[in-house]
């Protein structure tokens, strides 16, 4: 397996970028992908829980507790959600990520250049760390919450569909790759 490294090694050359932000066919078919999932999950909630119970209003303080946390939770599960990636990219090369928002997509990219495996990993891990945590939340808090959670959850499933169309990508790919992530675009290099 190739090492991850802080610099190009060389021998290794551009073999693709990938860009979600320039090509419009990729954004494309994350966003319409994304939009599939939130919607099948919706659906498969409500099977479980019926979206009235966010609707509750037996407490008028409850009620609007719910869409604070709801909002609130939002905005964290962005951040919270971009973090792992860093911390995951850290983990692998002590190279410090860097953060930001384009005003479509939050990210977290780094100078340093990952191999495939690895790459997997930093791709995968907010939606799969996220994902359990937000599962055994949705399992403690009752109806009425349920759905201020699971938004979560399917923002959670239903935003990582660039992570997960970019694992496709890698999975296709060599085994001898290393890809360096900006944050909004990446370039995938491979051997001479």
């Amino acid at each position: 397996m190739t090492p991850n490294s802080k610099t190009l090694p060389a021998g290794y050359r551009k073999i693709r970028d990938i860009d979600l932000k320039k090509n419009k066919r990729e954004a494309l078919i994350v966003n319409v992908t994304a939009g599939i999932i939130a919607v099948v999950m919706a659906v498969i909630g409500h099977l479980f829980v019926p979206i009235t119970a966010l609707f509750d209003m037996t407490s008028l303080p409850m009620y609007f507790a719910r869409f604070i946390v709801m909002i609130a939770g939002l905005f964290a599960y962005i951040v919270l959600h971009e973090a792992v990636h860093g911390v995951v990219m850290y983990h692998y090369v002590k190279v410090k990520p860097h953060f930001g928002f384009t005003g479509l997509y939050a990210y977290a990219g780094s100078t340093a250049y990952y191999n495939r495996r690895c790459y997997i990993v930093i791709a995968m891990a907010p939606v799969v760390v996220w994902g359990v945590v937000l599962a055994v939340i949705m399992g403690l808090v009752p109806a009425t919450w349920f759905w201020v959670v699971y938004f979560i959850q399917i923002s959670n499933i239903s935003g990582a569909a660039g992570d997960l169309y970019v694992t496709s990508l890698m999975l296709k790919m060599p085994e001898d790759i290393l890809v360096c992530d900006a944050g909004v675009s990446m370039s995938v290099y491979g051997r001479r």
